[in-house]
C-alpha cells in the first residue's frame, strides 16, 4: 500500500514527561528526532510511533480517540495500573459499570485510556498496546482498512477493527452514537505515502476523506479528514 502507519500523536503540554509515563506503561524507547520531536519507537508488536508534540490548548473534553491495553493476566493488570497510578496516572469516571473488566485511567494530561482485563481473546496477541481505539461509524472503519491496505478483522453491528497483516495493535471504530466534537482532537493519526504524496492524496479523498487544512506540526504537512470529519495527517516525505 502506498501509505502506511507512520505513528499515533498526541497533543502534549509537556511533551517529555508525557513520553516518559508511556514509556514505562508500554515498554518502549523513547526516540527524539528532527521530525517526531520526542516519540516512542515501534516495538516487537507494532511498527508504528506514538508521538508527543508541543500544545498549549487545554483539553476541554474526553477524548474521541484512546489506547486500550492488554493483561496477560489479573496480576499483570493490577501492575499496570499500580505503574499508571505511581506515573501520576489516575482513576477517572466515563461511565464504565461496575462489572466491567476494564479499569478506566487518565494519563497526567487527561488522556483516557483502559487496561484491558485478563482473557480478552479479542485483543490476544497484539502486544501491550492492545488497540487505538476510535469514536466513529463503519464507514470510517471501511474507509481506513482501503486507505492503509489493512483488512477488517471485525465487522459486525456497527463496530470494526482493521489490523495490519503484521499483526500488532488493532485500530476499532466503535459505532454510532458519535460522541460530540469540542475543537480538534488531541490524538490522531498520522500517515506517510511511500512514492507520490499527491498521487496519494487524489486516492484518499476519492475514498471519502475531505481536506481540512495545513499541518499540525510542520506547515507542509497536510491535514485531511475521514469520513466521519475525524482529522489526520499525511505527512511531508523526508
Amino acid at each position: 500500500m502506498a501509505v502506511h502507519l507512520y505513528a499515533v500523536s498526541l497533543d502534549a503540554g509537556d511533551p517529555l514527561r508525557l513520553a516518559r509515563f508511556w514509556s514505562v506503561v508500554l515498554g518502549r524507547e523513547i526516540v527524539e528526532h528532527p521530525r517526531e520531536g520526542v516519540a516512542l519507537g515501534g516495538d516487537a508488536h507494532s511498527d508504528f510511533r506514538i508521538r508527543f508534540l508541543p500544545s498549549d490548548a487545554p483539553k476541554t473534553a474526553q477524548n474521541r480517540i484512546h489506547f486500550d491495553l492488554t493483561s496477560a493476566s489479573p496480576q499483570a493488570q493490577r501492575e499496570t495500573v499500580g505503574r499508571a497510578l505511581a506515573l501520576g496516572g489516575r482513576h477517572i469516571d466515563i461511565g464504565q459499570g461496575p462489572d466491567d473488566d476494564q479499569v478506566v485511567l487518565a494519563d497526567p494530561e487527561g488522556n483516557e485510556f483502559c487496561v484491558i482485563g485478563a482473557g480478552n481473546t479479542f485483543l490476544a496477541g497484539c502486544g501491550p498496546l492492545g488497540a487505538v481505539n476510535c469514536d466513529g461509524t463503519r464507514a470510517a472503519g471501511c474507509f481506513w482498512s482501503e486507505a492503509l491496505g489493512w483488512p477488517l478483522v471485525w465487522d459486525q453491528d456497527e463496530e470494526t477493527a482493521i489490523q495490519s497483516p503484521r499483526g500488532g495493535a488493532k485500530v476499532t471504530w466503535s459505532g454510532p452514537p458519535l460522541m460530540d466534537r469540542d475543537g480538534r482532537d488531541r490524538l490522531h493519526l498520522d500517515l506517510v505515502a511511500a512514492d507520490d504524496r499527491d498521487a496519494e492524496v487524489d486516492r484518499l479523498l476519492a475514498l471519502g476523506a475531505s481536506r481540512a487544512g495545513a499541518g499540525r506540526h510542520t506547515a507542509d504537512d497536510l491535514v485531511l479528514a475521514d469520513p466521519d470529519g475525524t482529522e489526520f495527517c499525511l505527512l511531508t516525505p523526508r
